[in-house]
């Protein structure tokens, strides 16, 4: 239940509308990763989203997709990067252990096993949406693809506020393959690549990114060996394609995703970091002076701040058609994953709040699905079961002196007075209290320190089972109605247990609220049913435009809450969904334009854990909000202003938040969701310019912006973002007909500071940390490609 926020993780209500993304080349949510034949740009891309294969433009519902080579245009490097360009989609990437999924203002990034997603992350046809656990590199990706608005009848239980796909490159015919290294500022490296091979029967490919970087944020702490977000992660990809024949294709992948990343720079904005440091949230462009707690190293399994995670990942998908007109396909998933993040939650020199966050757990999924693809019927139906079991465990070491004197000072009443936490020039004078305390008599003779440690953990096992059926009637060559059920079956099991030692010098629980519970596991488990329907209308005013309009409900599961004090049951979240937009495909120019309204139901939030006197225990709950509303309006464009230049651009717009009822939930009403901005926008063009047979230009400068967000539930100036407007751009020149490339990058090119989260839970004791997005990137990078 742990979340390294510091308050309510936002929630929100949200509302489905429509525009197909013009910015970038577009796709659906399929298995397969060949784009059939014909244009691969706007709403004239082939997609599968309904799981037959259509002109994005004959979709009635909302899809944004952008292809590989299109990531590689605009210089991306991480999924949160990607979300700048996606209208409604913004990711943000905290760390690799913790990713918040934002669509339409509707935030996903809870870390407790207790607790279902909002929005269903999917790699290669699989449901990947355990927070902790999904996390995956975009390295050598067909595609990744967006759904807007609740889709559960498509895409399975989780997807209330929409889904995310990630679809590798599969193997093809032949012998080809690329390798790739690039430098960069703060002494970035990157070595990746891929090679394929194989006939039309039977191929292999095998892809990988090494990515290394030092850090950001400087740490002054001695105790510390690096700087804080240093990156060293990889990932190595394994695909085998099998074909016997037209009507059979077996794809088996495996993946392999490693960080070992440095620490989260969580920069206090109460204490300082060093002599003459400004105080405050300007802290977080300022040195940080993270110590950890090197003394705990045993019970937070490391002396340094940081992330250690493993995450392995087996997918085998098949699929047969067996007439003209079916097809039967199955995908089947195993997820495995382990990580441990050591972080610094106060944000200051003190061993004041240090923390690990150990979380493992397990998934597997399993779906089969028969389609039928007729002259007047389209349709789909099949059954799925997604079973997962993990847990979150945060162990948490102090040294009680200089935990109560820190704690206590900020209630104005310190234990010693006179003895700062910490002092101006970044020094920890709390450290000497223990030794005080000795030296008046309340302790022992000669005592200096004493260690303290407790733990808690939550546990969570889910499992899910559902049938689907989805069909569309062509009433008309120009009416088309869909229709379409999911029939859910849910069983939710929680648990809870919590080692919590009384301290030597208060005789209470270090941290006030937290209960022990004996060396016992409490536990709680409920059965959940849910029928989730769809209605889709779909017409052509023309051949090159097309209107449709969409209600949905989605939802959220019930969360089986546990925690020393029993179980409690926090009710499902209901979205119902409308909305209706229009599509565009003519010529050089593809356009969207949509609108959609939400309405929720028991709205969940995360907020920070207290006891009966409002004292916080450092764990977050989920609690209702009551209703919330989503309104918002998405426009795209793209235009192929010669054969060398495409201009594009777009824009979303969300009026969202908590209902103004005061009686439910005082403490939300009116409230902004977390992370949701009321405007994004980004536009830009790209040349790909031949200056001679063989060698040709690329460029693709962008701008990117963003309007204010909140960073936690109640809203607090304070805790938020001003508007952001950052501009990137990468360009080089490819020659040997395009077997070497040379590129430039830069990101973030005006040093733009500002913050990537605040609050965490430094805030839920008072002292809210705040953390700095990145700053200036830039690079080179060398290609070569191979074979054909």
């Amino acid at each position: 239940m742990l979340s390294r926020r510091a308050a309510p993780a936002r929630s929100v209500s949200l509302i489905a509308l429509a525009s197909t993304l013009a910015a970038m080349p577009q796709a659906a949510f399929a298995q397969d990763n060949e784009t059939p034949e014909g244009d691969d740009q706007g709403n004239q891309i082939i997609v599968t989203a309904q799981k037959i294969e259509q002109r994005a433009l004959d979709v009635p519902i909302t899809i944004s997709a952008t292809s590989g080579e299109r990531i590689e245009e605009l210089g991306v490097t991480d999924l949160d990067e990607l979300s700048n360009y996606i209208p409604g989609l913004l990711i943000q990437e905290q760390s690799a252990n913790n990713p918040g999924i934002v669509i339409r203002g509707i935030t996903s990034d809870s870390g407790s096993a207790q607790q279902g997603p909002r929005v269903t992350l999917y790699y290669n046809g699989v449901d990947i949406s355990r927070s902790r656990g999904s996390y995956q590199a975009i390295y050598d990706l067909e595609r990744v693809e967006v759904i807007k608005g609740p889709q559960a009848t498509l895409f399975g239980t989780a997807s209330a506020v929409g889904a995310i796909s990630l679809v590798s490159a599969r193997p093809r015919e032949g012998f080809s393959g690329e390798i790739r290294g690039g430098y960069g500022n703060f002494n970035q490296t990157l070595l990746g690549g891929h090679i394929n091979a194989g006939s039309d029967v039977l191929a292999a490919r095998i892809a990988f990114e090494w990515r290394t970087r030092d850090g950001y944020v400087t740490n002054l702490s001695p105790n510390q060996e690096e700087d804080l977000y240093a990156q060293d992660q990889l990932g190595v990809r394994g695909s085998l394609r099998y074909t016997p024949n037209a009507d059979l294709t077996v794809d088996l992948i495996a993946t392999y995703d490693q960080q070992r990343n440095g620490g989260t720079p969580f920069i206090s904005g109460t204490f300082p970091a060093f002599a003459g440091a400004p105080g405050g949230p300007a802290n977080a462009f300022e040195d940080a002076n993270l110590g950890g707690n090197p003394a705990g190293a045993a019970v937070l399994g490391d002396d340094q701040l940081g992330l250690n995670r493993e995450v392995y990942d087996l997918n085998l998908t098949a699929e047969y058609a067996f007439s003209d007109n079916w097809t039967f396909t199955t995908v089947n998933g195993y997820r495995e994953f382990d990580s441990r993040e050591v972080f610094d939650a106060d944000g200051s020199a003190a061993p004041f709040l240090e923390f690990t966050e150990i979380a493992d757990g397990w998934q597997f999924s399993h779906e089969g699905r028969f389609t039928y693809s007729g002259d007047a019927l389209r349709a789909s139906m099949g059954w799925n079961l997604f079973i997962e079991d993990g847990l979150q465990n945060v162990p948490f070491a102090t040294e009680e002196g200089t935990f109560l004197q820190c704690l206590s000072s900020l209630f104005g009443a310190p234990l010693i007075p006179g003895i700062p936490c910490v002092a101006p020039d970044g020094s920890v004078p709390a450290a000497a209290v223990t030794g005080t305390l000795s030296a008046l008599g309340v302790l022992p003779p000669g005592v200096q320190a004493i260690p303290y440690s407790s733990v808690f953990e939550n546990q969570g096992r889910n499992e899910a089972y559902s049938v689907f059926a989805d069909a569309t009637w062509i009433a008309t060559d120009r009416l088309e109605l869909t229709a379409g059920v999911r029939l859910l079956q849910e069983y939710r099991r929680s648990g809870f247990r919590a080692d919590i030692p009384n301290s030597v010098i208060s005789g209470a629980p270090l941290i006030p609220g937290q209960v022990d519970t004996n060396g016992q596991t409490i536990t709680a488990e409920e059965r959940f049913q849910a029928v989730l329907p769809r209605f889709n209308a779909l017409y052509r005013i023309t051949d090159d435009v097309n209107v449709f309009a969409t209600i949905s409900k989605g939802r959220r599961s019930p969360v089986v809450q546990v925690n020393a004090g029993g179980g409690t049951i926090i009710p499902e979240e209901v979205v119902w969904n409308y909305e209706g937009g229009v599509k565009l495909a003519t010529g050089p120019v593809s356009a969207s334009l949509g609108v959609y309204y939400q309405v929720y139901d028991d709205f969940q939030v995360s907020v920070a854990e207290l006891d009966a006197q409002g004292n916080p225990t450092g764990a977050f709950i989920t609690a209702s909000a009551g209703s919330a509303k989503n309104l918002g309006v998405e426009g795209e464009l793209a235009v192929d202003v010669a054969d060398w230049l495409q201009v594009f651009g777009n824009f979303g717009y969300i009026d969202g938040g908590i209902d103004e009822d005061g009686a439910f939930s005082p403490a939300f009403s009116g409230a902004r969701f977390r992370l949701q901005p009321e405007w994004q926008a980004s536009g830009g063009f790209t040349v790909d310019y031949p200056i001679t047979d063989s060698i040709r230009f690329f460029a693709t400068p962008s701008v990117t912006h963003r309007s204010r967000i909140f960073f936690e539930v109640p809203n607090n100036p304070l805790i938020s973002q001003e508007a952001v407007t950052l501009v990137n751009a990468r360009a080089g020149v490819s020659f040997a007909d395009n077997r070497f490339e040379i590129a430039g990058f830069i990101r973030n090119a005006f040093d733009e500071e500002y913050l990537l989260d605040a609050g965490n839970t430094g805030g839920a004791f008072g002292i809210p940390t705040f953390i700095p997005a990145e700053p200036q990137f830039y690079g080179v990078q060398l290609t070569a490609r191979f074979g054909n």
